[in-house]
């Protein structure tokens, strides 16, 4: 089962990078929370579409550094990269703690940080 939920974030993930926002979301549980911590909460498979279409509107590119599975969680931690609203491209550092159910991705709290190290 810890293969397997690795396995599924591991193609999320891909999918989301290619611009695949609904291959994304068909590893998600209809009732996804998604947290990203100290900003939002978006709740349901419907806003988080709705989130990523504006957030994702060009796909992102993860580099993922640890993966780390425990019952049923998944944490990856790493750095993403993506195009700022004003077209420049923005680094983060990111530690993604994600809770599956089902073989599904039910919740994500995401730690997300700034930063100036293109490879954070």
């Amino acid at each position: 089962m810890l293969k397997a939920n690795k396995s599924v974030l591991e193609t999320a993930n891909k999918a989301i990078s290619a611009g695949d926002i609904e291959g994304f979301l068909s590893f998600c549980t209809h009732d996804i929370e998604w947290t990203t911590v100290g900003k939002e909460t978006i709740e349901g498979k419907d806003a988080v579409r709705q989130w990523m279409k504006k957030a994702y509107a060009q796909p992102p590119q993860f580099t993922v550094t640890d993966m780390v599975a425990e019952a049923d969680l998944v944490t990856a931690i790493g750095a993403i990269a993506i195009k700022d609203a004003h077209g420049r491209l923005a680094h983060s550092a990111y530690c993604d703690v994600w809770r599956f159910r089902d073989g599904k991705m039910a919740q994500l709290r995401a730690f997300v940080v700034e930063s100036d190290d293109q490879g954070a």
